[in-house]
C-alpha cells in the first residue's frame, strides 16, 4: 500500500522504515526537513519519497484512497495538521493520528472529518524506540471500513504471534484473533486512544511499584536502621534474577535491569520524572465513571513530587522511560 506519514521523530520515523520493509511505499514529511532525508536514507531501496509540506504529502499519494498518518505530539500540533489535512483530502480518504491524543478530540475530529466524507482512525500505539524490530502494539478505532482497509498497514506494523505462549480458551466465539498479532480494533473513532490512555495509566502504577521496591532494597544499608538489620543488596543482580520465571517478570523490568547493570547508582539521572498526559486523562476517565483508581493517582502525584527533589526510586523511574522510550530528562 501507499501512504503518508507525517511527523518522524523517534517513532514515526521508525513506523515508516518499518512500513518499507514489509512492501509499503511511504510518502515522508517533517517540519525538519534533516529528519525527511534520515528516514529516506534508511527505508528501504525506493520505497520512501521525501515530501516538502502537508500538501506535498497529498499530492505525491496516488492510490484511490489516499491514507495519511499524523505521528506528531498531542495538542495543537496534531489538531493543526488534522485541519489542514481536512481541506486537503476528499471523500473515503483515511487521516490516521498514531500520536497520544485525547480520545474526546479523536471523537470530535471524526464526526467533523465524516461530513465530508473523509474517515479518521485513532491508533494508539505502544513500543517506543523499540518498535522498529519488535513491531508496535496497537489499539485503534475507527469505522470497519476504514481499519479494514488499513489492515495490511497496521498488520505490518505488529509485532505478529511470535514466540509467546497462547492463551487458554482464546477458540472461543467472539475473540478478534488480531489481538493475537498485537493489533486490536477497539471500537468506533476515540476507542483507541482511550484503550492506550488506560495502558499509561497502569503503566504509570506498575513502573512506581518497581521504582519503590528497588528504593526500599537500595536503602537497606541505611545508617538509619540498626546495624545487625542493614543488607547491602545487588539490585542489579537482584533484577536480573527476578527476571528468570518470577512472577513479576516483563518488559519494564528488562528495562531496569539493563540500567542497573550499566550503573548500580543510576548517576546519570535525576529523578525528575516527566507525565505526558496520559496518566492525567486516565484519572479524570475514572472521576467521570465514579471508579476509584488509588494506585494511577498515587503515581501521577509522585511524578509531581519529583520535580521538587529525588531519591533513587525516582532514577529507577527515570531509567525505565528513557528505556522503552527514549525520553531524556529536561534540563
Amino acid at each position: 500500500m501507499q501512504i503518508g506519514i507525517i511527523g518522524l521523530g523517534r517513532m514515526g520515523g521508525n513506523i515508516a522504515v518499518r512500513l518499507t520493509r514489509h512492501g509499503h511505499d511511504v510518502v515522508l514529511f517533517d517540519r525538519d526537513q534533516a529528519a525527511v532525508s534520515r528516514t529516506a536514507e534508511r527505508a528501504e531501496s525506493g520505497r520512501g519519497k521525501p515530501a516538502s509540506s502537508v500538501s506535498d504529502v497529498v499530492s505525491k499519494l496516488t492510490a484511490a484512497r489516499k491514507i495519511v498518518w499524523v505521528m506528531l505530539p498531542a495538542g495543537d500540533i496534531t489538531e493543526a495538521c488534522v485541519q489542514e489535512l481536512h481541506g486537503l483530502l476528499g471523500k473515503d480518504d483515511i487521516v490516521i493520528d498514531g500520536g497520544n491524543s485525547y480520545y474526546k478530540d479523536d471523537m470530535r475530529r471524526a464526526k467533523q472529518l465524516a461530513e465530508k466524507g473523509i474517515h479518521y482512525v485513532d491508533v494508539g500505539t505502544s513500543g517506543g524506540v523499540w518498535g522498529l524490530e519488535r513491531g508496535y502494539c496497537m489499539m485503534y478505532g475507527g469505522t470497519k471500513d476504514s481499519t479494514d482497509h488499513i489492515d495490511p498497514i497496521l498488520k505490518a506494523l505488529a509485532p505478529g504471534k511470535g514466540d509467546v505462549v497462547p492463551t487458554t480458551g482464546r477458540d472461543r466465539d467472539g475473540l478478534d484473533p488480531r489481538a493475537e498479532e498485537g493489533y486490536l480494533h477497539c471500537g468506533p473513532a476515540g476507542s483507541g486512544h482511550f484503550v492506550k490512555m488506560v495502558h499509561n495509566g497502569i503503566e504509570y502504577g506498575m513502573m512506581q511499584a518497581f521504582a519503590e521496591g528497588f528504593d526500599i532494597m537500595q536503602s537497606k544499608s541505611s545508617d538509619v536502621l540498626p546495624e545487625d538489620q542493614r543488607f547491602d543488596l545487588n539490585t542489579a543482580d537482584i533484577a536480573e534474577v527476578w527476571r528468570r520465571g518470577s512472577v513479576v517478570s516483563s518488559w519494564l523490568l528488562d528495562l531496569t535491569a539493563d540500567a542497573l547493570a550499566k550503573n548500580g547508582s543510576l548517576s546519570e539521572f535525576s529523578g525528575e520524572v516527566a507525565d505526558s498526559g496520559e496518566g492525567r486523562w486516565t484519572i479524570e476517565a475514572a472521576i467521570e465513571e465514579s471508579v476509584p483508581a488509588p494506585v494511577i493517582i498515587a503515581s501521577l502525584f509522585t511524578r509531581f513530587r519529583s520535580r521538587s527533589g529525588n531519591n533513587f526510586a525516582e532514577k529507577v523511574l527515570s531509567a525505565m522511560r528513557f528505556g522503552f522510550g527514549g525520553h531524556v530528562e529536561k534540563k
